[in-house]
């Protein structure tokens, strides 16, 4: 998995691409969140575009993202999830807890 950030407007947007599976990179994605929020940056985006295969571990770690986050006082939100990923956030009702949209351009006007 390669996450590469930039901004936009007030928001981070991290592009998530190729395998997320947890293991090591979960921890760079927590510490960089973590970075974030000392930043003072408070609005996310997760730019799933690029993601071809998320499990269970890619999943727990979007989670704890979103806790990490929330309890922070900010929002992260996804944008561009792939039919599979969408369906997985489906099958395990995470669609419930994240907001979802299209396109970054839609998650980052979601925050103002």
């Amino acid at each position: 998995m390669k996450v590469k950030t930039s901004e936009q407007y007030g928001a981070v947007i991290v592009e998530l691409k190729g395998n997320v599976m947890g293991g090591p990179e979960a921890q760079e994605f927590g510490t960089l969140l973590h970075n974030l929020l000392n930043e003072g940056k408070k609005n996310v985006v997760v730019d799933l575009a690029g993601c071809k295969f998320m499990n269970s571990s890619g999943l727990g770690m979007l989670i704890s993202g979103y806790t990490t986050i929330k309890n922070g006082g900010g929002s992260l939100v996804l944008a561009n999830a792939t039919e599979k990923i969408e369906s997985l956030l489906i099958i395990t009702k995470l669609i419930t807890i994240f907001e979802h949209f299209n396109s970054v351009d839609e998650a980052v006007k979601s925050f103002k």
